[in-house]
């Protein structure tokens, strides 16, 4: 049975979905907050980054616009810092903690930060255990071989411990972000360090709805080849 039509599916999923709207509505709250309010120092997320790469001595860094809103992103294996319009030509709050975090990547990648080696190297076998995951296990229900379908939850499992292994990383990244702005100088009021922290910490909570999200669904697929094991 795909999880589509089972009312069990709702029973796991539904408390993850309403945690995940409610990490996004706070994120976006924090966000429209704060990009509302100017930094004192007057700077873009574009010159907030520049400063904190020379800072920083990451002078192999390359700033690239991408669309969208919230899209920020570090691509290590370019070492390309990703901002989108809204956060590198605005002079907000919300910009320069962002712009911190994204840099606050880059910075582990610099120092070959272990967790974040980690993430990255669980990328493959995620995007190979997702896809096995879902097809092994429908196979497994569908052909009655419960053997096939714990194959599948043991495939699955791999994107439960990506997304456990992304919260520490994100965290360092947002403490590292919180240093860089304070030690350049950039923040200057109280107001400043307490946007910074609301934007930071809202940033946060996506990744612990996305743990929760995870877990349900993979909790869901256990009942689902643990029932048919019974079955048997």
């Amino acid at each position: 049975m795909f999880p589509i039509f089972d009312l069990n599916y709702l029973f796991y999923m539904l408390p993850a979905l309403l945690i995940g709207l409610v990490a996004q509505f706070y994120v976006k709250s924090r966000y429209s907050r704060w990009s509302q309010v100017q930094n004192r120092a007057g700077m873009t997320g574009a010159q907030v980054a520049q400063r904190l790469m020379e800072r920083h001595g990451m002078y192999n860094l390359k700033l690239k616009g991408v669309p969208g809103q919230l899209t920020d992103h570090y691509d290590p294996r370019n070492k390309v810092l990703a901002l989108s319009q809204g956060i590198a030509q605005q002079p907000s709050v919300a910009s320069m903690a962002i712009t911190a975090h994204e840099m606050g990547h880059a910075q582990q990648d610099k120092d070959n930060y272990i967790p974040m080696r980690f993430r990255s190297a669980l990328v493959p076998l995620v995007n190979i255990g997702t896809n096995l995951g879902w097809i092994f296990i429908m196979l497994g229900l569908f052909l009655q071989i419960s053997g096939l379908a714990w194959m599948g939850v043991i495939a699955f499992s791999a994107g439960v411990i990506f997304s456990i292994a992304t919260l520490p990383v994100e965290l360092n990244a947002s403490r590292r972000a919180a240093a860089m702005l304070k030690s350049s100088g950039m923040i200057m009021t109280k107001e400043e360090e307490q946007g910074v922290k609301q934007v930071l910490n809202a940033a946060a909570l996506t990744y612990v709805a996305a743990i929760i999200t995870s877990a349900m669904q993979l909790l869901y697929f256990v009942s689902l080849a643990g029932g048919r094991g019974r079955r048997r």
